[in-house]
């Protein structure tokens, strides 16, 4: 692991409610106030759209030094824009390893952004062996995964699954065990209740509570999910003419 925890360093009086988003943002609110300890070297944000999952996974991408556009650290891609404002006061408590990535110049860092929204442009960017544009959209977050994930880095993903089949995230499973067990660090906005099965992985879910550590099973997404299963009209008759 790289970072044993995520805080938000600002002067005093700031970041309060009344400075509008994202400081009215619940998940944001808590890690102002306590900031985000990592326990594992794969931690799974999970929530409803507009949870700020998403928001906080950006920001630890740009305090990380990658552009928020998406794409490999220590390089700046496709915008021009500073980073957020979170982005900006989020800080690091790195580990003895972690210390020279996230301490040091931007060029020393290693790892990556992936967000669905602009992943295939961002990726058009990188040095890839395969134009990504010459295949399908989930092949080319494969092909992106098994050639720029692959060395000790900090890896931050905001629903990578937006674009794979179920078998093709059973393979990102196994790369991010692989990262996880190499010394890498995973940090992952999802929906996806089969990621979020990764064995020894962190969970944080995000809502209306703020965060707060949870277990997989328990996790209201998977049993959405094991009841939509079961019995789908059970949802569909809330949804759809009668």
């Amino acid at each position: 692991m790289l970072i044993e925890r995520a805080y938000v360093d600002l002067p005093q009086g700031e970041g309060t409610p009344e400075d509008g988003w994202p400081w009215t943002v619940p998940c944001v609110r808590q890690l102002v106030e306590e900031g985000l300890p990592f326990r594992a070297p794969v931690t799974f944000l999970v929530g409803e759209n507009g949870s700020g999952k998403s928001t906080l996974a950006e920001a630890l991408a740009e305090a990380f030094g990658v552009d928020s556009y998406g794409g490999s650290a220590g390089y700046k891609y496709a915008s021009s824009r500073e980073p957020s404002v979170l982005g900006r006061a989020m800080r690091f408590d790195p580990t003895a390893v972690g210390r020279r990535m996230v301490r040091g110049p931007r060029t020393r860092r290693r790892g990556f952004f992936l967000r669905a929204e602009t992943a295939l442009e961002a990726l058009s960017r990188e040095r890839l062996s395969q134009a990504p544009g010459d295949m399908s959209h989930g092949e080319g977050f494969l092909m992106a995964f098994r050639e720029k994930f692959a060395q000790p880095g900090l890896y931050v993903m905001d629903e990578p699954e937006a674009a794979l089949s179920f078998t093709s995230c059973l393979e990102l499973v196994g790369l991010m065990s692989d990262l996880g067990s190499g010394g890498a660090q995973i940090i992952c906005a999802t929906h996806s209740p089969l990621l979020t099965a990764l064995p020894g992985a962190a969970i944080v879910e995000v809502g209306d509570h703020g965060m707060r550590q949870a277990q997989w099973a328990e996790l209201g997404l998977v049993d959405h999910w094991r009841r939509y299963l079961k019995d789908p009209q059970a949802y569909l008759r809330h949804v759809l003419p009668r």
